[in-house]
C-alpha cells in the first residue's frame, strides 16, 4: 500500500526548457576545463566557494528558463490523485526556483529535497523517506527518466513513469 508519494520536478511536474549546452559552457569557464561530465559528480567534488558560484549560475539559468516553462499535465494529474497522501519533492533544481514554481502552480509538499541537499537521486529519495518517517517500500516515486527508475529500484520503492 502506498503511504506517501515523492515527485521529481523537471520532466515530471513541469517542463523547464534549460539550454544545458550553454549552462555547461558557463560551468566550463568557471572550472577552467571542458571535462565536466558527469556534472553532478564534478560538482560534488568542488570546494564550497566554487560550488556556490556554480549554483548561482545554475539558479540564474533556471530562473530564465522557468519564464518559458510550463506545468506538465500528466504529472499534475498524478499529483492531484494523491492529495490525501503525504508528498515530497526531490529535484536537481535549486531551492529558489523550486519555491517559485511551487507557489506559481499552487502545489504543496510536506518536504522538498534539492540539489543543495544532495546531488544524488538515490540519496535524495533516502532523505525524503527518512524525513517522511516511512520505509521506502511504502513510498511511490513519480519520475520521468531512466535514472529516476534506477534510483527507485536501488532503494526498493515503487515507481511510476510520467511520459516525456
Amino acid at each position: 500500500m502506498i503511504e506517501a508519494v515523492i515527485f521529481d520536478l523537471d520532466g515530471t511536474l513541469i517542463t523547464l526548457p534549460i539550454d544545458y549546452e550553454e549552462l555547461f559552457r558557463e560551468f566550463s569557464k568557471i572550472l577552467k576545463t571542458n571535462n565536466i561530465q558527469p556534472i553532478t559528480k564534478t560538482i560534488s567534488k568542488l570546494d564550497k566557494e566554487t560550488k556556490k558560484r556554480i549554483f548561482q549560475v545554475w539558479d540564474e539559468k533556471e530562473s530564465l528558463a522557468w519564464k518559458r516553462g510550463t506545468a506538465k499535465e500528466e504529472g499534475v494529474t498524478i499529483y492531484m490523485k494523491f492529495t490525501d497522501k503525504p508528498k515530497a519533492l526531490v529535484t536537481m533544481q535549486g531551492k529558489t526556483l523550486v519555491q517559485e514554481i511551487i507557489k506559481s502552480l499552487s502545489l504543496t509538499f510536506d518536504l522538498v529535497v534539492t540539489r543543495e541537499d544532495s546531488l544524488e537521486r538515490t540519496e535524495q529519495l533516502k532523505i525524503a523517506a527518512w524525513k517522511l518517517g516511512l520505509p521506502l517500500g511504502k513510498i511511490l516515486f513519480v519520475g520521468n527518466t531512466d535514472g529516476d527508475a534506477e534510483a527507485a529500484k536501488n532503494v526498493a520503492c515503487q515507481f511510476m513513469w510520467v511520459k516525456e
